[in-house]
């Protein structure tokens, strides 16, 4: 471990996650995406503590201290939930020159939420258990598959963690590798879904493909009920397409073809869907996370891909970059927040 910015910094192979002060010029994402307004009057009941702000573009609730300083953002018809900590900086010197400043923390709230709710003990607990014990989130967890991220294993001694391949090498493409890199896969264990089981492929194991990485991070890690088929239902479903078309959770942006143009919309954790085929339109052949705004202006993801093989926030092969006129960005279509 080593200082940097005046705070602490976490290395995870050649990740860095830095925690500490930041140029207090600059805003915070907070300011700039959460959005800061007038506050409403203080309300009674359970969570009384705090002031609530109804916002729309998705329909959505901030929450404040008392002194207006904001704590979290809820959106209707998801779980995740958006809580303000210290500031800490992710960055990949190996592929980009980029760092992402944040104080974001992306966490799932154990009900989806709705207007209102912030009213009943569930959330309230929870509120205060996520901020008090700060659980890794979900933006952490995904650093933890990026290039030399070191081994994590659980109690059982099971590796849960690490630098993750895409996949091995393609049968097909001599340039490229295997996709059906499933997050069971990289575990090396069979699984059973509501919908049905599955066993690892000896070839895929520490491997993850593009859904892959999101499944193991919102899934696996993150404890968001999955499925094996790409079929509508109470979980994530196997492929980025189905994710994208009928996923749980809030769509962003309409899928119009084209890229779109509401990135504003967007937050830290939100999943990302590109078409990476040869046709341009509609369909979804890739999707990611969206980290932030980085230290350059741009708005920056990590997925796993093919040509970078494994998890990336790098411009190796394409900028990981939504804005401007590089490949992801103008192949970006659609946004879901589950």
């Amino acid at each position: 471990m080593a200082l940097n910015a005046g705070g602490l910094a976490l290395v995870v192979g050649l990740t860095s996650i830095a925690y500490g002060s930041l140029d207090m010029a600059r805003p915070s994402l907070s300011e700039i995406s959460l959005g800061v307004a007038e506050l409403p009057p203080a309300t009674s009941g359970p969570g009384s503590q705090y002031v609530y702000q109804r916002l729309q573009t998705p329909d959505r609730t901030a929450i404040y201290t008392s002194d207006g300083t904001l704590v979290a953002t809820m959106t209707d018809g998801a779980r995740t939930g958006h809580i303000i900590g210290p500031p800490r900086t992710f960055e990949e010197p190996r592929f980009t020159k980029a760092k992402v400043h944040t104080d974001v923390y992306v966490h799932l709230a154990p009900k989806v939420w709705r207007a209102g709710a912030e009213q009943e003990q569930w959330f309230v607990d929870w509120l205060e258990k996520t901020r008090t014990e700060k659980p890794r989130d979900v933006l952490e967890t995904a650093f933890q598959y990026t290039y030399g991220a070191s081994p994590e294993k659980d109690s059982s001694g099971q590796q849960i963690a690490g630098d993750a391949a895409f996949g091995p090498l393609s049968d097909t493409d001599p340039d490229g590798r295997a996709e059906n890199s499933d997050f069971y896969d990289y575990l090396g264990v069979s699984w059973t879904f509501p919908d049905k089981r599955e066993k690892p492929a000896a070839a895929h194991i520490l491997s993850l493909d593009c859904s892959g990485f999101v499944r193991m991070v919102y899934g696996y890690r993150m404890g968001f009920p999955l499925l094996g088929t790409n079929t509508k239902g109470p979980g994530l479903p196997r492929r980025a397409y189905a994710i994208a078309a009928f996923g749980p959770g809030v769509q962003l942006m309409e899928n119009r073809g084209t890229r779109p143009r509401e990135l504003d919309r967007l937050f830290p954790g939100d999943m990302l869907f590109f078409n990476a085929g040869p046709v341009q339109g509609a369909n979804i052949e890739h999707m990611g996370i969206y980290l932030g705004v980085d230290d350059r202006g741009h708005h920056r993801f990590i997925s796993s891909r093919s040509q970078a093989n494994g998890p990336t926030m790098g411009d190796l092969a394409g900028e990981s970059i939504l804005d401007g006129t590089g490949y992801w960005a103008l192949r970006m279509r659609t946004a879901r927040r589950v």
